[in-house]
Formats: C-alpha cells, structure tokens, sequence
C-alpha cells in the first residue's frame, strides 16, 4: 500500500475502484500501471476516461478469473483420482 499512496490522490481513488472490479480476477500488475500512467503525466481521466468497468474489462480481457484456474485445478485432481482408480483395477 506504500506504493499506492505515493501516487496523486486522484489515480488512489481510481486504484480503489479498479481494484474492487477486479477482485476476482488472476494476478494483474495494477499497482504497476497505475504508476506508470501516473509517471507518463497523463491526467487519471485520460487513463480512466469516465468508466472505471471498462477500464478493468480491458486490463483483464485475457486473464484467467480465479473461478477459472480453481476449476482447472479440481478438473486436474478429479482426472488423476479417477486415473488411479481405473489403473487400480486393471
């Protein structure tokens, strides 16, 4: 959070609201971009425009969800009980 507060007070405000949209979403370096958009001097509108929704739609279009990567790992141990099984009684 050190990080976060060193930026202007307009990109923590924006920060915060991307952040809650993405709470379920795979690893996405905000904190990062957030500074590097701050470090460019772009105005937090010129980042944000007026909607932070689709701000976080296009930081994340092609991120796993956590729902997504939990799944694969349940699809992954389901696979390989049930290869243990099936190797058991052969």
């Amino acid at each position: 959070m050190v990080r976060v507060k060193a930026l202007p007070q307009d990109y923590q405000i924006v920060y915060k609201e991307i952040h809650k949209c993405l709470f379920n979403v795979g690893p996405v370096e905000l904190v990062d971009f957030v500074e590097e958009e701050s470090a460019m001097g772009k105005g937090v509108l010129e980042v944000n425009r007026d909607d932070v929704a689709v701000l976080c739609e296009n930081l994340v279009k092609d991120s796993a969800i956590y729902a997504d990567l939990y799944q694969g790992s349940v699809d992954a141990a389901v696979f390989d009980a049930m290869k243990k099984v099936l190797d058991e009684k052969r």
